[in-house]
């Protein structure tokens, strides 16, 4: 089964440059995770499944209250609290930086892993 976490808006500090670390910037989160689903699907219990919930509130938390230098270093973070759950078979995160670049709308990293 694919859980998605779609267009999840965060401010924190992020980037390189001195101007950068002084006040939060907006970040887009896309979170998609591949797991194994069927016990759920039997039970229709949430014990069963993923608590996408509970990840939301993982994610939230380790953006909002981390500085960063790069984007790298967020989807590789939350890539690490999607790994927490052992049901959790792969998972693709991206995050983009909106307005990071003249002429561009966002740019983006995306970093996807497997068990």
């Amino acid at each position: 089964m694919i859980i998605k976490i779609e267009n999840l808006r965060l401010r924190t500090i992020i980037g390189i440059y001195d101007w950068e670390k002084e006040n939060r910037q907006d970040l887009v989160i896309n979170v998609t995770i591949d797991f194994d689903g069927r016990k759920a699907a039997e039970s229709d219990s949430i014990d069963d499944t993923l608590d996408y919930k509970a990840i939301n509130k993982k994610i939230i938390s380790f953006v909002e209250t981390n500085d960063f230098n790069l984007l790298e270093g967020v989807a590789g973070g939350i890539c690490d609290i999607v790994f927490e759950y052992p049901v959790v078979k792969w998972a693709s995160v991206k995050v983009e930086k909106p307005g990071a670049l003249r002429f561009a709308d966002s740019v983006s990293v995306t970093e996807a892993r497997e068990r």
